[in-house]
């Protein structure tokens, strides 16, 4: 490079390879959200064999997502560390051996710790650094880029429901899980894909300033070791706590927790955890729901197959109408609307009593469901910028896990204590539509906020009385829409050129 750009990161290319990275999230995305909901084919046939309950059997898939999501700080850290490819890689390998090891559990434990623990964490491995690199290579077209690499799941879905119906007829459980086990190893090759953007230049310089920094605290260590014992002052109390705060920098190079002072995270935040406590229970119970009222198993995994397909088409769509012009400055109350919208359907669902009916509510669950996952991670990078979503990817499915623990087990009690699934499908309902409004409430509340205080900004640079010289005013401006803004203009920095990123920090 020239001088004048010696060390500095590329921006995102918008295009290029960055549309094989897509294909390798894609397919690294699809198996991290659909595999779980999946599985939900073999869930009848395991609670007969073990002579479980429909909660004891929906923790398996309920630990499996709350792996997934509670390991987010996990998995953000060694992607600031090592970049998203060995990740990904390392991630599709621990799928591949918690499955083949769940072919040779026998109890319902074995398959919490192999299906729920091992094969949730190398999915957790798979999602985050999937949506991260995708947000490193594009800019202008990142909502459609995240519509396609999230379309993934709807058509892994699509797929995995009557392949495991095959599988299981014709293998059984266990045969099924082998097999499914070396599909999953196909993560690794998606994960090969991932080509880190100005890896190179910015390891060296990383490399460089540690071993500078290191050496001026060496240095100073020794000085102040000389100037203590020429004073017999002892130097242990300040020790400790330099090192206290050393480590706490280190945490926080990480996992940037002054995300909890922003506003507009802690909204989205909340009506995340909230919104999911009644998010996956229904795709997990659909298919039982529909064998429950005399259906067959054909039938009942063709309903998954029509979800995935909607979902399918769904998704890119989300994405191309949330990159309109019209659509993006606004994208938060959008995304409000999508859950309130899943709510309704959810609220709706008791209604389809019939095969026909049930195709109907799976249409619209479709619809609703990938309005709201094609926005899931676009929304959270309009509110907190590329430079810190790394972080609150990982901040914002820890707190997500708990929630996404609960919900399934809460619909299978509901399911035994009242022999009947509309109650599930009503409260979940009933927590996505508060969910929504909650959002949309909140978001037009923080939209007000920040005109009122872009409104004060301006007032202050128009004073001639005012102490801020004009270059001063332009620096603080761009480090706090860095650092608190929404993304009210993505598209701002085309000129100036995009900020530096060194490994995902």
């Amino acid at each position: 490079p020239a001088p004048a750009e010696a060390g500095r990161a590329p921006g995102p290319p918008d295009g290029g390879w960055g549309w094989v990275v897509v294909f390798g999230a894609f397919v690294s995305i699809g198996f991290a959200y659909a595999f779980p909901k999946g599985l939900a084919i073999f869930f009848k046939e395991i609670q007969d064999f073990f002579g479980t309950s429909y909660s004891e059997i929906a923790w398996v898939s309920s630990i499996m997502l709350a792996t997934t999501y509670g390991a987010g700080p996990i998995s953000s850290i060694l992607v600031n560390r090592y970049g998203s490819r060995p990740v990904v890689m390392f991630g599709g390998l621990l799928c591949g051996v918690g499955m083949i090891s769940a072919a040779f559990c026998t109890s319902i434990l074995q398959l919490y710790i192999c299906v729920g623990f091992i094969t949730g964490f190398g999915l957790a491995l798979n999602l985050q650094p999937s949506v991260i690199i995708v947000g490193k290579y594009f800019l202008k077209r990142r909502p459609i880029a995240n519509g396609l690499a999230m379309a993934g799941s709807p058509v892994m879905l699509c797929t995995l429901a009557p392949l495991n119906q095959f599988l299981f007829e014709n293998f059984g459980w266990r045969g099924s899980f082998l097999i499914l086990g070396a599909i999953l190893l196909n993560c690794c090759v998606a994960g090969a894909l991932f080509r880190p953007i100005g890896g190179g230049t910015a390891l060296v310089k990383t490399q460089v300033a540690e071993e500078g920094k290191d050496a001026l605290k060496g240095k100073i260590t020794e000085d102040g070791k000389e100037m203590s014992s020429a004073l017999n002052v002892p130097m242990e109390k300040k020790t400790e706590e330099e090192e206290g705060k050393d480590c706490f920098e280190k945490i926080n190079q990480y996992l940037d927790f002054s995300l909890f002072k922003h506003r507009g995270f802690l909204i989205y935040l909340i009506g995340n955890v909230l919104m999911f406590l009644g998010f996956f229970a229904p795709i997990v119970f659909l298919a039982p729901y529909a064998k429950h009222t005399g259906i067959d198993e054909y039938s009942a995994a063709f309903l998954l197959s029509i979800l995935a397909i909607v979902d399918m088409v769904a998704r890119p769509t989300t994405g191309i109408v949330a990159n309109s012009k019209w659509v993006r400055p606004r994208i938060q109350y959008f995304f409000s609307f999508a859950i309130a919208f899943n709510g309704a359907c959810h609220l709706l669902c008791p209604l389809a009593s019939s095969y026909t009916g049930l195709i109907v509510y799976s249409s619209f669950f479709g619809l609703a469901f990938g309005m709201v996952c094609a926005m899931l991670f676009e929304t959270l990078m309009d509110l907190v910028g590329a430079a810190r979503f790394t972080s609150a990817v990982g901040l914002v499915t820890i707190a997500e896990c708990c929630t996404i623990l609960l919900g399934p087990p809460i619909g299978g009690i509901l399911i035994d204590t009242f022999g009947d699934y509309k109650y599930m499908f009503i409260k979940c309902g009933a927590v996505m539509v508060l969910a929504g409004t909650f959002l949309f409430i909140m978001n037009y509340y923080n939209y007000r906020m920040l005109a009122k205080e872009e409104k004060e900004r301006k007032t202050k640079e128009e004073d001639p009385k005012s102490v801020r010289t004009e270059n001063e005013g332009r620096k603080n401006w761009n480090k706090d829409s860095i650092q608190d803004g929404p993304e009210l203009e993505p598209l701002r920095e085309e000129g100036e050129g995009v900020k530096k990123e060194m490994n995902g920090t």
